[in-house]
């Protein structure tokens, strides 16, 4: 019998789609060579004994959660008893190291990489009635953080930390594109500012889905899939002005995202295209779902007068990070640029592949 089982999973940026999944609207997404780490070996103790390497903490988990109160954000205790519905059913314990190196609460996605790396865990460790696929990751960790929680989470992030690369998801029916090709040069800069995941997501996602709600009650046949940017203001006529920007936003960010597919699938991508298109996209962020903060917006500038083809937050929004689209020819510029604005960590990512585990001996 195996004893050591090794998971990892990528951390994963946004380039076009931010706030569109909860709607299901499509999303570009991919994942980066930042990674949480799982090693498991088994025990004797009947129990997870679980050490956080990075946060210096450790935590001792029982094999079943049928008498426990789970918190919002304990996502191990969760996927455990969202695996057990699964067939997954733990019967031996072990020792587990975690580490990793994504930033905390920034927008990476480190919540979601480190779900999956652990449910790949789990599977290795005991097995699941279902063939084991990316796409059934992916769904087992949606189910996991936004199903089970009921929160406004979307799939981008689990979707594309299973498959990893970059792909085009289509979150309502969850087909996907892989691009072949990486993009240019991303950097990352972390503006070291915690964002509110949970209350920016459900303030969002409600007022985008009330102004999508007025339009049906006018337009019965409104579908927001189907909405054109050259009708956007015809839509508007049936918001009131207060819900106006959420509409907005939906709308022209998921125009964007669509001719950010149609550049994608060239044979040579133009930066130069694509970093406008990413700059307009910010733009929708920016000033619609105002989800920057002046040191965001100080960073974004940052790198954009360093020479970037494009900029924009990434996540959530109220903190954590940028992603600016630039080439090799400026990228320690860019950098410089980020910790000379107050980046408390800026880094180059290149393009990952998913999420993957195993067992040794």
């Amino acid at each position: 019998m195996s004893k050591i089982i090794l998971s990892q999973a990528p951390a994963r940026i946004c380039l076009f789609g931010d706030h569109q999944d909860y709607l299901q609207l499509p999303v570009i997404a991919c994942a980066i060579d930042r990674k949480i780490q799982i090693k498991a070996e088994v025990n004797d103790r009947n129990c997870f004994f679980i050490h956080k390497i990075n946060m210096n903490e450790s935590v001792t988990l029982p094999l079943s959660t049928d008498k426990i109160t789970i918190t919002k954000t304990d996502y191990l205790q969760t996927a455990l008893r969202v695996l057990s519905r699964h067939g997954c059913i733990p019967n031996r314990g072990y020792d587990v190291e975690i580490k990793g190196d994504i930033p905390i609460n920034a927008g990476l996605s480190s919540s979601s990489a480190l779900t999956i790396a652990w449910i790949q865990f789990l599977i290795e460790a005991y097995g699941i009635e279902e063939e084991v696929t990316p796409d059934l990751i992916a769904l087992l960790a949606y189910e996991t953080e936004v199903l089970e929680h009921n929160t406004s989470g979307g799939k981008m992030d689990q979707f594309t930390i299973a498959l990893g690369n970059m792909i085009y998801l289509n979150t309502f029916n969850n087909n996907y594109t892989t691009f072949s090709n990486p993009i240019g040069q991303l950097v990352i800069g972390v503006s070291g500012i915690a964002k509110d995941t949970f209350s920016s997501l459900s303030y969002l996602k409600e007022n985008s889905l009330k102004a999508i709600g007025q339009v049906k009650q006018k337009l019965i046949s409104f579908e927001i899939s189907k909405a054109l940017i050259f009708d956007l203001e015809y839509y508007l006529t049936f918001v009131t002005l207060d819900l106006a920007p959420f509409l907005r936003a939906a709308i022209t960010n998921h125009h964007l995202t669509k001719l950010a597919k149609l550049e994608l699938e060239k044979t040579n991508p133009s930066l130069i295209s694509l970093g406008k298109l990413m700059n307009l996209h910010h733009e929708q962020l920016q000033n619609n779902l105002k989800i920057t903060l002046p040191k965001i917006d100080d960073m974004i500038q940052a790198v954009l007068d360093a020479g970037a083809y494009g900029a924009k937050i990434v996540g959530s929004g109220g903190g954590g990070c940028i992603v600016a689209l630039t080439d090799q020819n400026n990228t320690k510029d860019i950098i410089e640029s980020l910790k000379n604005v107050g980046a408390v960590d800026a880094f180059s990512v290149v393009q990952s592949r998913g999420s993957k585990s195993k067992k040794t001996i």
